[in-house]
């Protein structure tokens, strides 16, 4: 808890077995009131890792795609009361103690978001990042700049918090089930004119470390292209996309929607050994 407002971190898991404990290590348990993770049907044992670390564990029951996981992470952290949310990937690509410094900006009442930032400072490269990763980072970066008229260093990082208000004011929903679902809820914020600050913070790649291949890299550049010009014709008044809709049935509820039982963690758990 920081200044009495509840600290959540989400972790939106698929085949994080290897690294999660690891991750969790790291998680600054001074002011860190609640960890969820939330399993996209992993094929691993991340579901027996998270439970022997005694996270709130909640568990797709198929493979509903990165945005989903998203979705359900922050519904779930509405519902136990969160007043600030960090979503960290718990693939240990990221700095976990950099939550207590994000969280904690959020609180000062200066901003609204906060994103750990790869490209501030030299953490991409010296982290290994692949060159033509950073390349189209830069350039996607500076397209999305551009057209929406902000000054972010970049749109492409895993690691962000995010306060109550944000979470309950976007109509995510609206937002892509898939990689895309990062970049649509930034152009969401940016459109409600929410305050959107950074950090600079280290990463690491290794083989462990999630990452999509390059076509699925492609299919993502072609959705962050996408995003950023529907914002440009919405603000045109050319254009009215659901994304940027405020509709009430399009925001999430602060519920959780998807199985959080230990029956259904007790099913898979048995599959998985057997």
């Amino acid at each position: 808890m920081i200044d009495g407002r509840k600290v959540a971190v989400v972790l939106p898991a698929y085949n994080a077995a290897k690294t999660l404990r690891q991750t969790c290590a790291e998680i600054p348990r001074d002011v860190v009131d609640d960890i969820i993770l939330t399993d996209d049907c992993s094929v691993d044992d991340t579901i027996g890792v998270a439970r022997e670390l005694g996270l709130h564990t909640i568990v797709h029951d198929r493979n509903r795609g990165y945005g989903a996981n998203q979705k359900s992470c922050y519904s779930a952290a509405l519902a136990r009361g969160a007043d600030i949310v960090v979503m960290l990937h718990p693939d240990y690509q990221y700095s976990p103690r950099l939550v207590t410094a994000m969280a904690g900006m959020i609180a000062s009442g200066h901003y609204d978001a906060v994103f750990a930032s790869r490209i501030l400072g030299r953490g991409a490269i010296d982290g290994g990042m692949p060159r033509y990763k950073y390349v189209f980072n830069r350039l996607l970066t500076a397209f999305q700049n551009l057209v929406m008229r902000q000054k972010l260093s970049e749109y492409h990082t895993g690691y962000r918090a995010w306060s109550r208000d944000v979470l309950e004011k976007l109509p995510l929903l609206a937002c892509s089930d898939d990689f895309v679902f990062d970049n649509q809820m930034i152009a969401q914020a940016a459109w409600h004119d929410f305050r959107i600050g950074e950090i600079s913070c280290p990463t690491k790649y290794f083989p462990e470390a999630s990452s999509i291949n390059f076509r699925r890299s492609c299919i993502y550049g072609l959705g962050v292209l996408r995003t950023a010009i529907d914002y440009r014709l919405c603000r045109w008044g050319l254009k009215a996309p659901r994304l940027y809709r405020p509709e009430t049935e399009s925001r999430l509820a602060p519920a959780i929607a998807v199985s959080d039982l230990p029956a259904a963690m007790e099913a898979r758990l048995q599959r998985t050994a057997a």
